[in-house]
C-alpha cells in the first residue's frame, strides 16, 4: 500500500513539472526564432560592410554606416534576449528540480519555487521586450536608404 502512495506522489509532482515543461518549449520556439533573425543580421552586416569597403560616394556611405549601425543594435539586442531566454530556462529547470526535491526529500522548498518562478517570469519578460525592441529596430530600418542608392544605380546604368 505504501508502495501505491509513493507512485501516487510520484505522478502528482510530474503533473505539477509539466505545466514548466511546456513553458521551456515555448521557449525553445523563441530561441529558435531569434537565433534566425540573428544570422541574418550577421549575414546582413557582412554584406553591408563588404559593400561599404567598395563604395565610393560619400552619400551611400553614409546610408550604408547607418544600416551597419542599426544592424549592430538588433545584433546586440537579440544576443541578450537569448541570454535573458536562456536563463529563463535554467530557472525554469530548477524549479521543476526543486518541485521533485521537494518531493521525494520531504523538503519544504515552496518559497525558493515561487522565487524560482517568479525569477523565470521576469528573465522571460525582459526577453521579450528585447525581442521586441529588436523587432522594431528591423522594421524601422527596412530599405531606409538602401532604395535610393539602388535607383541611383539603375540610373547611372542606364
Amino acid at each position: 500500500m505504501e508502495e501505491l502512495t509513493e507512485i501516487e506522489a510520484l505522478a502528482s509532482v510530474i503533473q505539477l513539472a509539466v505545466a514548466p515543461v511546456f513553458l521551456l518549449a515555448g521557449i525553445a520556439g523563441l530561441l529558435n526564432v531569434l537565433s534566425v533573425r540573428l544570422g541574418r543580421a550577421v549575414d546582413r552586416v557582412r554584406v553591408v560592410e563588404t559593400r561599404l569597403g567598395k563604395e565610393p560616394h560619400s552619400d551611400h556611405v553614409t546610408i550604408l554606416q547607418a544600416e551597419i549601425t542599426a544592424l549592430w543594435s538588433r545584433i546586440r539586442l537579440a544576443n541578450w534576449s537569448i541570454r535573458m531566454f536562456v536563463a529563463a530556462a535554467l530557472v525554469i529547470c530548477l524549479v521543476i528540480v526543486s518541485l521533485f526535491f521537494s518531493e521525494f526529500a520531504r523538503f519544504n522548498m515552496s518559497s525558493a519555487i515561487v522565487v524560482f518562478f517568479l525569477g523565470a517570469m521576469m528573465l522571460l519578460i525582459l526577453g521579450l521586450i528585447l525581442f521586441l525592441i529588436e523587432v522594431s529596430i528591423s522594421t524601422r530600418s527596412i530599405g531606409h536608404g538602401i532604395t535610393e542608392i539602388l535607383d541611383e544605380e539603375k540610373n547611372s546604368a542606364n
